[in-house]
């Protein structure tokens, strides 16, 4: 097992994940300790069998909410008991297998060399990834480079990144949104806001098919209902905040 990090830790949030999500906590652990992963009011018995895993790995901590809240709410209950530990930064992953373990390291390293920044991971698709999703996800990368004058966001979707605890923390306690699908791109494009560049790194995504023991639980007419919600309060945010953003680009060094 990897040596015990004091700052930096894998947060898993998960739901009804299916199958592979106890291959998928091992393979973090291979690479990294320690692993947290909030069980978001699953169904589907994986609390037991996390639980049961957590027993007999050291460096794997479960924590269990009582309903289902959404992917953002699962993460901000993990960046809370985090910061309280005394942890400065965490990486996102999915549950689901979808994500290259094998990169935390890398991912964890670019962070610590630059702890003022986010890494975001820049995916790399398979050739046979859902058309739908590959092009779909242009529209919300399109609008999340405007609302932040192009700081620079590689993918504004893809949810294996490095957090800086602190900022992140502060910016969901002080609004009601972020909490489902909606927390990937409206995080990063607050903690842009905010000041915290990103730092971008490409990684592969896999989607396994259902016989594959993948599951999904998106949602085509609801989740980018919730995202076109979301990227009009960003867009009406962005306006306020456009003189401060032109001036920071300005007087930005790079």
């Amino acid at each position: 097992m990897p040596e015990l990090s004091a700052t930096h830790l894998v947060l898993i949030p998960s739901y009804n994940p299916g199958p592979k999500v106890l291959a998928t906590v091992r393979a973090a652990l291979a690479q990294w300790t320690p692993v947290w992963v909030v069980v978001d009011g699953s169904t589907d018995g994986s609390t037991e069998r996390l639980q049961a895993l957590a027993s007999e790995m050291p460096g794997l901590k479960v924590i269990v909410l009582p309903a289902n809240r959404g992917k953002g709410s699962a993460v901000l209950a993990g960046l809370s008991e985090a910061e309280t530990a005394g942890y400065t930064h965490v990486l996102t992953m999915d549950s689901d297998g979808q994500h290259p373990a094998e990169l935390i390291p890398a991912f964890m390293a670019a962070s610590q060399a630059r702890p003022e920044t986010m890494v975001l991971g820049k995916p790399v698709f398979a050739a046979d990834a859902p058309a739908l999703r590959v092009n779909g996800r242009k529209v919300s990368n399109g609008w999340a480079n405007l609302e932040t004058l192009w700081m620079g966001i590689g993918d504004s979707l893809y949810g294996f990144r490095v957090y800086p605890i602190a900022p992140l923390r502060r910016i969901m306690q002080a609004n009601r949104w972020m909490r489902r699908f909606d927390f990937d791109p409206e995080a990063v494009v607050r903690l842009c806001w905010a000041g915290v560049r990103p730092v971008n790194i490409a990684a592969p995504v896999r989607y396994f098919r259902a016989d594959e023991g993948g599951v999904s639980h998106f949602r085509y007419l609801r989740d980018n209902t919730l995202l076109t919600w979301m990227h009009t309060r960003l867009f009406l945010g962005f306006l306020i905040r456009l003189p401060r953003l032109i001036w920071r680009r300005l007087s930005s060094p790079n």
